[in-house]
Order: C-alpha cells, then sequence, then structure tokens
C-alpha cells in the first residue's frame, strides 16, 4: 500500500507548502521561488502517483521509485521546519536580552548568511531529487492524472438483486425486523412534510452483508405482495442522479418483464434512454412510478452530499403512498442523513452461524463429516473473523477442498493481513472505505495499527499523536487542532471505523474492530512495526515504532534510519527500562517527533535530548525512578507536551522552562518547582496546565499572562500559587 501512503505524504506537504505561515517564512528568508518549484513539480509528481497506484502488477523499481519520493518529501518537510525553527531561536534570543546572556549563548544562533547559504543548497537539493524522479516518473510509461477530476479509489462491482435464499446463513431475524419495518405505515412527524417516501437505511462496516439482506428482503414473496413495483439500483462511488434514475427506469421495466406472463413480455419493447437528458428522464420514470406502490433499494451508496440526496428524493417520491426506499451503506452520518427512520445497525453473525458458513465455503456437501480435526480448527479460525461474514468465506475459500492439516494450522496461526487476498476477499473490501476517506483521514487511520487489538484508545492520546505529526492542520491557522482532532474521530466513527465509542466529557474511549485493525496493518505495512518478542527485523524505511511488550527490546532490533519519526509504548505497564538504548535513539532518529516513554524506569534522560529540535511530544509519566531531567531539555523549542505527571522522584524541575515556547500542554509531579513570573509570561500559548503530587511547589503568575489557558488543575500539592487575579 506504499503508493497510496506517498500520495498522502505528498498532499501534506503540499498543503504546507501553499499555506500563508510557510509563504511568509520563504519570503523573509529569500527562497519563496525555490519553494514555488518545488511546489509545481511535487503536483506533477503526485498526478504521477495516481497512475503509479493504478498498475495492477507493480515493477521493483517503480516501488522503489515512490519510495524516494517519500524520503523527498520528509527531508523538505524537515527543511520547512528549519526556518520555523529559526524563528523560534531568535525569538527566545530577543526575549531573553534583557535578562540572561547565558540565555542567549545556550540558545546561540548561526550566522544569518551562514544560515541562508545552507538552506539553499538543502533546497537545491530537493529540488533536483525531485525534478529527476518527475522525469524517472515519465520513464516507467506513467503519465499524469487530474486529481480534482478523478477519485483514487478501488471500485465495486455492480450489485444484482437476486439471491439464493438457501445460501443465507443467519440471516433470517435480520430480514424479518426489516420486513416488519417495511410493512409499518408511513411515520408521521418526519420534520419535511413529505409522507411519500419511506426511507429505510441498513448501515454497518464492509463485509458484513448488508447487501445480501437486502436481496434477502428483496426476493421474499411477501413483498410481491406488498409493492406493485420493484427496483434494484447499485449506486456505489458515482451519486450522479441521471445515471440514477436511469437504472431506476431500467429496472422498473426489468420488474414488468419479470412480473408479465410469457407470451406478452416478448412484445414489450424497452426503449433506450440512455441518450435522454435529465428532463426526459425524469418525466419517463414519472410514467413508470406514478401511483404505483414501489420498493426501491439503493445499495452502495457513498454519497455524503445531503443536496444531492434530497434533490433525488424530489425526484424519485413519485409512487403511491406507502412507497418504501431501503438504503444500504457504510456511513452512520450518511444513514441518518437519508433515512426517516432510525438506522438498522447490522451486526456480526454468531459464531454458531459464521461455522455454519465457513464449512459451506471450506468443504463439499458432506466433506466436514470425514474431517472433524479440521473442522475444529475451522472454530478456531473463524474467531478471529468477528462475525463478518465476508471475512468467513475469505477463509473458508482459501481452504477449500484442501486437507492439508498444516495449511488449516497456518491459516489459523496468520494475522489475516498477512494471508494473500483476492480481488473479492475481505480486506480489499474493506479498503474501498480506507480509499474514500480524504487523504488526511487515510494518514490519521494507519495509525490505529501502532495499537493491539482489542485496545482501548483514549482519543486524547491518538489525537495527541496525530497533532504531534503535524496529521492535523487548521486551514486557517486560527483553529483549535485539538477541536479538529476530535471532529476527525467523530468522521471516523461515522463511517464505521470505530466502535464502542463512550464520551464522558473530559475524554472519551472508543475500539476498533479487529478486521479494522487488520485493515490498518493491512495499509500501513512497512511504514509501522508494532515490536514484540517475535519481532526480528524492523524495515529501515520504518516510520512509526510502537513497543508492546516489555522483553522485545534489542539494540540491534532498530535501524539506523533518518525516517523514524515517532516512538511509543501504547500498553499499560510496558515501558523502556534500558538507558543505552534511549541513548542509541536519541542519536539515531533526530527528526522523532513524537517520544512517548510513559511507564518506564531509567533513572536519568540523557542531555543529548536537546538533538531531537523536531520534536513535538514527550511523555515521562509514571517514571517512578526518574530523579533530574537535563538543562537541555528547555532547547526543545518545538516541543508542545511534556507529560511529568507520575514521576515521584523527580526532585527538581529543570532551569529555562520560560524557553519552551511552543509548550500547550505540560503536566508535572516533581518534588520542587519554582517559577518566576517572567518565565511563565514567555508560555502564552500553554493551553493546559496540571501538577500533580508537588511539593515546594511555588510560582506566581497573572491569568491575563495566560491567554490560551484552557485547563488548570492542582492536585494534592503542598503549594504557594499566587495570581494576581484571584487574590485580588
Amino acid at each position: 500500500m506504499a503508493e497510496k501512503f506517498v500520495f498522502d505524504i505528498a498532499e501534506s506537504l503540499l498543503k504546507k507548502l501553499t499555506s500563508y505561515a510557510y509563504q511568509e517564512v520563504s519570503r523573509a528568508y529569500g527562497v519563496y521561488e525555490d519553494l514555488q518549484r518545488i511546489k509545481d513539480t511535487l503536483t506533477i509528481v503526485k498526478c504521477l502517483l495516481l497512475d503509479a497506484e493504478e498498475k495492477k502488477n507493480q515493477q521493483y523499481a517503480l516501488h522503489e521509485w515512490q519510495r524516494q519520493i517519500q524520503y523527498i518529501c520528509s527531508d523538505a518537510e524537515y527543511v520547512l521546519e528549519e526556518f520555523e525553527l529559526q524563528d523560534k531561536r531568535k525569538q527566545v534570543v530577543k526575549a531573553s536580552r534583557s535578562t540572561s546572556m547565558k540565555v542567549r549563548h545556550f540558545f546561540s544562533t548561526s550566522n544569518p548568511l551562514a544560515f541562508r547559504i545552507k538552506m539553499a543548497h538543502q533546497i537545491k537539493d530537493i529540488r533536483d531529487r525531485l525534478d529527476k524522479v518527475s522525469t524517472d516518473g515519465t520513464k516507467f510509461g506513467l503519465t499524469t492524472i487530474n486529481v480534482e477530476s478523478r477519485l483514487v479509489v478501488q471500485r465495486r462491482e455492480m450489485t444484482y438483486p437476486d439471491v439464493d435464499a438457501s445460501s443465507v446463513i443467519g440471516r433470517e431475524s435480520d430480514k424479518e425486523e426489516i420486513i416488519k419495518l417495511l410493512m409499518q405505515p408511513h411515520p408521521q412527524g418526519n420534520g419535511d412534510g413529505d409522507k411519500s417516501l419511506c426511507v429505510i437505511p441498513i448501515v454497518g462496516i464492509g463485509g458484513l452483508g448488508k447487501t445480501t439482506l437486502a436481496k434477502f428482503v428483496f426476493n421474499d414473496k411477501r413483498m410481491d405482495q406488498i409493492f406493485q413495483l420493484k427496483m434494484w439500483v447499485c449506486v456505489s462511488n458515482d451519486f450522479d442522479i441521471r445515471k440514477i434514475i436511469i437504472k431506476t427506469i431500467n429496472s422498473a421495466t426489468d420488474s414488468i418483464f419479470s412480473s408479465a406472463s410469457a407470451p406478452t413480455s416478448g412484445l414489450i419493447h424497452q426503449e433506450n434512454i440512455n441518450n435522454l437528458d435529465i428532463v426526459q428522464v425524469v418525466s419517463r420514470l414519472r410514467q413508470k412510478n406514478s401511483g404505483q406502490k414501489f420498493l426501491l433499494v439503493l445499495d452502495d451508496v457513498w454519497n455524503e452530499d445531503r443536496a444531492n440526496w434530497i434533490e433525488l428524493k424530489d425526484l424519485i417520491k413519485v409512487g403511491a403512498p406507502g412507497s418504501k426506499t431501503m438504503v444500504t451503506t457504510r456511513n452512520n452520518s450518511m444513514a441518518s442523513m437519508m433515512g426517516n427512520v432510525p438506522p438498522y445497525v447490522l451486526e456480526g453473525l454468531s459464531p454458531k452461524s459464521c461455522l455454519s458458513l465457513f464449512v459451506k465455503w471450506a468443504f463439499k456437501d458432506g466433506q466436514e463429516e470425514k474431517h472433524p480435526n479440521l473442522v475444529e480448527i475451522g472454530e478456531e479460525i473463524v474467531k478471529k473473523c468477528q462475525g463478518v461474514p465476508l471475512a468467513v468465506r475469505t477463509l473458508g475459500s482459501s481452504l477449500f477442498s484442501n486437507f492439508d492439516l498444516s495449511k488449516w494450522e497456518f491459516v489459523r496461526d496468520s494475522e489475516i493481513w498477512n494471508l494473500k487476498q483476492k480481488k473479492d476477499d475481505i480486506l480489499p473490501a474493506l479498503k474501498l472505505s480506507y480509499d474514500q476517506m480524504p487523504f488526511y483521514l487515510r494518514q490519521c487511520f494507519a495509525y490505529f495499527s501502532l495499537q493491539p487489538k482489542d485496545y482501548t484508545f483514549l482519543c486524547d492520546d491518538i489525537t495527541s499523536l496525530w497533532i504531534s505529526l503535524g496529521l492535523v492542520q487548521s486551514l486557517n491557522g486560527r483553529e483549535n487542532l485539538e477541536s479538529i482532532a476530535r471532529e476527525y474521530i467523530d468522521e471516523l466513527h461515522s463511517r464505521s471505523f470505530l466502535q464502542d465509542v463512550n464520551d464522558f466529557g473530559s475524554f472519551c474511549v472508543f475500539k476498533v474492530h479487529d478486521l479494522i485493525h487488520d485493515l490498518a496493518l493491512y495499509v500501513s505495512r512497512e511504514d509501522f512495526v508494532a515490536v514484540d518478542s517475535h519481532t526480528r527485523n524492523i524495515p529501515q524505511q520504518v516510520r512509526n515504532i510502537s513497543i508492546v511488550e516489555n522483553d522485545s527490546l534489542d539494540n540491534d532490533l532498530f535501524p539506523k534510519s533518518r525516517s523514524v519519526r515517532s516512538i511509543l509504548f501504547p500498553v499499560l505497564g510496558v515501558g523502556l527500562e534500558s538507558e543505552s538504548v534511549l541513548d542509541i535513539w536519541v542519536s539515531r532518529y533526530k527528526y522523532l517527533r513524537y517520544l512517548d516513554l510513559s511507564d518506564s524506569s531509567f533513572e536519568t534522560l540523557p542531555s543529548s535530548i536537546a538533538k531531537l529540535e523536531h520534536l513535538r511530544f514527550l511523555d515521562l509519566s509514571c517514571n517512578e525512578k526518574i530523579k533530574r531531567l537535563p538543562n537541555s531539555i528547555s532547547k526543545l523549542l518545538n516541543l508542545q507536551a511534556l507529560l511529568l505527571n507520575g514521576c515521584m522522584e523527580l526532585e527538581i524541575f529543570p532551569k529555562g522552562l520560560g524557553n519552551m515556547i511552543s509548550l500547550r500542554q505540560l503536566y508535572i509531579t516533581t518534588k520542587q518547582f519554582v517559577l518566576s513570573e517572567n518565565e511563565f509570561a514567555r508560555l502564552n500559548h500553554l493551553r493546559t496546565l496540571g501538577f500533580y503530587y508537588c511539593y515546594n511547589l511555588k510560582f506566581l503568575f497573572k491569568w491575563d499572562q495566560l491567554p490560551s489557558l484552557e485547563s488548570f488543575s492542582v492536585v494534592s500539592c503542598d503549594t504557594n500559587v499566587e495570581d494576581e487575579k484571584s487574590t485580588s
């Protein structure tokens, strides 16, 4: 899935290059024209990437070409950040001129002319490399594809209404519930005065069998008694109103054919309406449906534009009272938008039904009776399918008429994402949903692969990771990044990617379905690695590493790489013990943005931590052995979050906190904390400040010195906190 990932990285870099802030910085340093050339070439390369993604059998060289683009984009991003960092150094030095020469020496800036020359060389290098990959792209026979006019998605095959009822397993009760809804009188008071069209949405993740259920209902004999006309339209990705109406008319005609007697049906002429304009096709639809009570199924709807839906609904509500429309979709918000009854949320199959379905796909009739040992393994295999019929079918089909015990054990013991996938199998089916997401959500989604299955996510944890890695961006520079990231969570939930979402106000938690976790692993591949005791190799190009077991840390395991951007310990109680491993990470991964060392037990943070100039997030919480932090930590001018809560042995907080001018979040546990009013005044970006179990806590500040502060906590502290507003 590297091609999709590289496309998203290029898209993210282009967003930054076109932002107002970066354009102003580039003008200030006289490199505006150079960065514009990079932007123009990158736009062409991005269009070539679209063509590369559509190549079914990629050459190794083409894969390497994509990897080179990823490296160039990363290096370009670091160059942009270097300009930002230089500006921050100047701010700190300027603010400290009246107070301390030591601080100015501490943050000695390079000669402005030397800095410009160095950056000009780096920009030229990126420009030359980008020009080369653009030229190389044409050598692979790639052509530019217009991004705006073409969705980069994998198309789903068109569906049809026919189904063999005997092949549908475990959905009888769901069918009866839907039929009950179809037989009920039209709901009253739906808000828009529309009483002629009832819309019943069926919603659930890909592979659950929404289309199969709709077919099951559609072909039930009771539907022929209730509705004079039945129509089936597969909408899929292209919500083109004219095309949908044409499909509806053709389906209505097919319905007439099927209901007509044999001698008559041969005399009915089906009009070719494909060349008619929208006015003419709407007229034909009214002729077909007027006065008839109909059932219309709109299968596999992806449209999120409410205006489009309202327009279509107004055009198709031409039947008799009691007409019904049934919609299948993966998107909860879309189901709520389209339906005027509560969505029918389709659940997974029962374990018993899953096993029956698996046996049907893995054996010929009666074969399973001869192989009880394989059926027993099959019971274990279907557990990993989590009730999703398509996953059951995928694994059952892969074992059809194969009685090799080792093959069955291999499937049982392997992760689904590691098994070979055909076009219509579960992960390609789920990937349709992934492909449909905007690029910013695709980037964020992949980070679910860093946690183990059945992990309970804290919204704040995952959104902090996204923000630190630059995946969350404000369009106008003034929007709250945390609020935008929370909107991402809500959108992923609405698209059925999250489950068990609980919002407690101050925090929220959620989980992801095991198959959705498999999808995250499937799309992330070499760029993300969750390290456990079974990990024997970490790819050289890895960008994000999580450690999920304490006994999985081997110095030789971690590659020498410029690409690593995040390291985290997501599992409670799993942390870093070895200071030597930490020293290696700091020396090797100078472009780290996110470092979560929570629940660790090392005693000293190396002074070399200051080399991580790009670091945005540093979590040292719940380390009960660490006693001191180096003063050099205050050189981390890009640091946005510093978490030290639960560090019960931390003796004193280092000097220079006021220099960390990007800090937005600060949690502290320490035996001594003293901070002057002047230093506090320089933390004017701070949004969250918390002190927990601190001794000898002394600081003075005025509330108006922290204009961005939204949350302030002092818990179980020996305090001497003074603020002008509260004491006056």
